[in-house]
């Protein structure tokens, strides 16, 4: 990972992790490939199973996201030959991957408990939900 001239990488890895908490991509990619290595189509598979908020996963999109996480040094792959066919990339978790995905638990953990902070406050201030008053839409 590329730590910056004052900043540790620690901090880096931080800063790159909060961009990449929103989809739930890389931190469920770095999940699955904690659990074992994986190949990108089988990692495709895995997320759909996963019911993410995104829908489906677009294989352009995962790849895409398997090669960045590769130049940040959190996955490494390397090519393997199938029994038939092509050869394909198997992906394994770095130890820097293993420290991003405690990371995102954390980030994860700390937006879900400011997401039940804000939910709490709306049920106090609108008890019967959204269309008390009359003032649904507003």
């Amino acid at each position: 990972m590329n730590a910056g001239p004052n900043r540790p990488p620690e901090a880096e890895l931080a800063l790159l992790l909060q961009t990449h908490t929103e989809k739930l991509i890389w931190p469920c990619l770095l999940f699955l490939l904690y659990r074992k290595p994986a190949h990108g189509y089988e990692l495709i598979q895995s997320l759909n199973r996963m019911d993410l908020p995104e829908g489906e996963a677009d294989p352009a999109t995962i790849y895409r996201n398997l090669r960045r996480m590769e130049e940040e040094e959190l996955v490494t792959s390397r090519w393997e030959a199938g029994p038939s066919g092509p050869a394909r990339r198997l992906y394994h978790l770095t130890p820097a991957g293993k420290q991003a995905l405690h990371l995102f638990a954390h980030l994860l953990r700390e937006k879900k408990e400011k997401m039940e902070q804000f939910l709490r406050q709306y049920r106090e201030l609108f008890p019967a939900g959204p269309a008390e008053n009359g003032k649904e839409g507003e």
